[in-house]
């Protein structure tokens, strides 16, 4: 299974009670695929995201759920319900260390598509900036 698709990503994070709620959605067209058990889900980011010059992969491993982006920003992180993971971000500035604590983690994908939804505290070199839910929509693109 290897095909086009079209995704919808809504990206939402709250800073704090007094700072509100930030949000951001993206619809784009990508591609998706499976790697044995595993689903991945690939498009480039935009000039809307900030990350244009980036691609960014969204692999299903099982409970889990593991971004990696290439390009401009570099990163690998990975979501795990109750587990905190520490990782390298790189911008081409300043590179951090990254740490990502998943309160929830949905995925529920077929061969025709589906939803991943990932709630998650993020912390940059230890310091908490937010918490952060990212749902991924994945279907068909319309002939």
């Amino acid at each position: 299974m290897d095909r086009n698709v079209l995704i919808s990503i809504q990206g939402r994070q709250l800073l704090s009670e007094s700072d509100g709620l930030d949000q951001i959605e993206l619809i784009t067209p990508g591609h998706f695929s499976r790697e044995g058990g595993d689903y991945m889900i690939t498009y480039r980011e935009s000039e809307l995201t900030g990350m244009e010059g980036t691609t960014t992969t969204l692999r299903v491993e099982g409970p889990r759920v593991v971004l990696s982006r290439m390009g401009d920003v570099c990163s690998h992180m990975i979501f795990e319900q109750g587990q905190r993971h520490l990782s390298y971000y790189e911008t081409g500035e300043v590179p951090m260390t990254v740490g990502v604590s998943a309160s929830r983690v949905s995925a529920s994908l077929t061969d025709d598509g589906g939803k991943i939804e990932v709630d998650y505290e993020l912390e940059i070199d230890q310091a908490f900036t937010g918490l952060n839910r990212i749902t991924v929509n994945v279907s068909s693109l319309k002939s």
